[in-house]
């Protein structure tokens, strides 16, 4: 076996390592998550004006494991993060390292900030709007599953999106991308971002527009954002150079 070979499975047992320890994390934190999950239920449906009901056991069963999968999520990013880092450490200058470790935590923080934009901004504007659709035509009768399954759609997809700004940036440090790039392709960019939140949201051209422009705006600051690490390293060089 050559050492072309040798290193790309070293690579690949490398790979697998962090991902059992990325998945012994999110597992450890998931078993944490059901002790609370009751609380964390009664939380989320405090302040309804409606009650929720179950169609049967199997329901109520599935509707604990969603919720604390998404606390495990959030509490395993930092761990997934590092994990991620230090896969790809070895491949880094000095400065990569530092710039890449860097942003780790401000992957948490977009994330659990996605969420609280999804569940106390959107969701509120979406629900309300969709209730007052029914007026006195209909009686709304709510299943568990059904309600966080609508929960879910306007809150987890911008846990993720709203780490865009990071990745962005981080990508634009090591020389990947730049935001002239990002510029050109920002009809592309619009086109995916629209698609996605006709994805997530309910089947009404409202709730379409509500998550539509923060995603748009969510892509236009990490352009911003780009421009300001970029000009920043260009800078650097210059002085070095």
């Amino acid at each position: 076996m050559n050492n072309e070979a040798v290193n790309v499975l070293q690579h690949f047992e490398e790979l697998r390592k962090r991902l059992m320890i990325i998945a012994a994390v999110f597992i450890a934190f998931l078993a944490i998550s059901f002790i609370f999950v009751s609380d964390i239920y009664q939380w989320l449906v405090r302040d309804l004006d409606f009650k929720l009901a179950v169609l049967g056991p199997s329901e109520i069963l599935w509707v604990y494991f969603m919720l604390a999968s998404v606390v495990a999520i959030a509490a395993a990013i930092p761990v997934a993060a590092h994990q991620i880092w230090l896969f790809v450490r070895p491949a880094l200058t000095g400065m990569e390292k530092k710039v890449a470790l860097s942003y780790i935590p401000a992957l948490f923080f977009l994330f659990i900030t996605g969420i609280a934009f999804g569940y106390f901004i959107l969701l509120p504007l979406v629900l309300n709007f969709l209730m007052a659709l029914s007026g006195d035509m209909f009686t709304a009768f709510f299943t568990t599953e059904k309600y966080f399954q609508f929960v879910l759609h306007l809150t987890l997809p911008f846990g993720f999106l709203f780490e865009l700004p990071v990745v962005i940036m981080f990508l634009t440090s090591l020389g990947i991308l730049n935001p002239y790039s990002l510029q050109r392709i920002r009809k592309y960019a619009y086109f995916v971002l629209i698609v996605v939140a006709i994805l997530v949201t309910p089947p009404d051209f409202i709730s379409d527009i509500l998550v539509t422009l923060p995603l748009l705006l969510l892509y236009e600051a990490s352009v911003s954002l780009s421009k300001i690490i970029y000009t920043r390293k260009q800078k650097k060089q210059a002085v070095l150079q």
